[in-house]
């Protein structure tokens, strides 16, 4: 992979001439910009599989919530945006208990700026808590938006596909949740806690970057860039 080197915590790298920096919880960070994203928060996805008869532990909110907090504190930044599926569904808002609204509106308020990229999700984030909404936005020579373009499209920050890598060594392998890159454009991973993941090796991903991207995977500690090549289908 191109001009990346990784430390303890993060990964830095470039998306086309931009530093970024990538972090095992899930966070980008555009240092020249003062900005955090995140993608895919999928906020009361839980109490939406509830309402059809599948129970799941609804603690995934909070959970989300108390991670992006620790990001936000960790870096201070000037602006926080969420890159689409903020919210699992237009009726999630309605969902959410009190104390989780008034966290999040909290952090909200925080930020100098924050911004809610519509989703397919999402199409319409709740007013209630604050921010603006775009449908893209360009910053730091950047085009961040939530669905990735099929075919080319440099500089491109985008969520949506929920990218995981399968690495497999020795007979034995891992597969844990990554951002997605070829140096100049970005997928980012799911940030919320019930969000599953698609292989980079799905087509999927071929039909946006041309081919299997890198895949920059998300350890306890630290961010492993691993080349496309090294990454192997669900199924192998």
């Amino acid at each position: 992979m191109t001009d990346t080197w990784p430390t303890r915590t993060e990964c830095r790298f470039r998306v086309l001439d931009t530093p970024v920096l990538a972090e095992p919880d899930g966070v980008l960070v555009v240092p020249e910009a003062g900005l955090l994203v995140v993608s895919d928060l999928h906020f009361e996805k839980g109490s939406s599989f509830a309402a059809k008869g599948q129970m799941l532990p609804p603690y995934d909110t909070r959970t989300t919530l108390r991670r992006l907090g620790e990001a936000i504190d960790r870096h201070a930044p000037q602006t926080v945006m969420a890159l689409g599926d903020s919210f699992h569904d237009l009726r999630a808002d309605q969902r959410m208990h009190g104390a989780d609204a008034d966290r999040l509106a909290d952090l909200v308020r925080r930020a100098e700026r924050w911004i809610w990229i519509e989703g397919n999700h999402d199409p319409a984030p709740p007013p209630q808590f604050g921010g603006e909404v775009r449908h893209e936005i360009e910053l730091a020579g950047l085009v961040f938006r939530h669905e990735p373009t099929e075919g080319p499209a440099p500089g491109e920050v985008a969520g949506h596909l929920h990218p995981c890598a399968k690495v497999r060594r020795k007979g034995r392998s891992v597969r844990n949740r990554c951002f997605a890159t070829d140096g100049s454009r970005l997928v980012l991973p799911a940030f919320g806690a019930f969000t599953g993941g698609l292989n980079v090796r799905d087509e999927a991903f071929v039909r946006c970057f041309g081919r299997t991207p890198d895949a920059l995977v998300m350890g306890r500690d630290r961010v492993w860039p691993v080349a496309s090549a090294t990454c192997v289908p669900d199924r192998y």
